[in-house]
């Protein structure tokens, strides 16, 4: 009777642990997603050289499916910001994310690495193409200039611009964008410092 009794006290102090870390952790409410453009919104803007992709305002929701929604006119008109305002924050909050984690280098077969990836379970991932110090984290590694992929939430793929090894993944590449629910993006971006990012190929036909 006594170890039943341990046992629901342990569970009771461990779901009340997970309540309160829930608790802690406020959503996110500056998150600027790339998406088709079929999704776009009144506040969606389209980045540089893009004809499939936009960026759109959304938030997390702990109500919505997949964790995500974007803002409504409704919604986005309590935030009291303009588009620029909201994309300007949105940005400084991809870079407070991007401080906390660490990509993967993968090595290609001559021993260097041939590209980097950040990606998980986190849907938030894609928001990171708008983080000002994205190219600065590889720069060192791969030069002034970073090609990014990201066909998914799930993840970002940073290779080296005009990078020899990137066609050898451009058809899973594309087979993940079209299996996706919530895809990204078919488009591969530039990103260089004090630049914002834009469009230089694209691994899927235009929709």
């Amino acid at each position: 009777m006594r170890s039943l009794f341990c046992l629901l006290l342990l569970a009771a102090n461990l779901s009340q642990a997970q309540q309160s870390s829930q608790a802690e952790r406020k959503l996110e409410t500056l998150l600027l997603m790339p998406e088709p453009k079929a999704m776009r919104t009144p506040f969606s803007i389209t980045p540089g050289g893009a004809k499939q992709t936009v960026l759109t305002p959304y938030r997390e929701s702990a109500v919505s499916p997949n964790g995500l929604e974007p803002y409504q006119q409704d919604s986005f008109t309590k935030l009291g910001l303009s588009v620029e305002t909201f994309v300007e924050r949105a940005r400084s909050a991809a870079d407070k994310r991007l401080s906390r984690l660490k990509p993967e280098l993968i090595k290609g077969s001559n021993g260097k690495i041939a590209y980097a990836v950040y990606r998980g379970e986190s849907s938030l991932f894609a928001s990171l193409l708008v983080a000002p110090s994205l190219s600065k984290i590889f720069e060192e590694l791969f030069g002034k200039e970073i090609w990014v992929a990201l066909p998914d939430r799930h993840a970002l793929y940073i290779f080296p611009a005009r990078s020899a090894a990137l066609p050898e993944f451009t058809a899973d590449l594309a087979d993940r964008y079209a299996t996706d629910a919530f895809a990204a993006s078919g488009e591969i971006f530039s990103i260089k410092a004090g630049e914002e990012p834009k469009v230089v190929a694209s691994y899927v036909e235009e929709e």
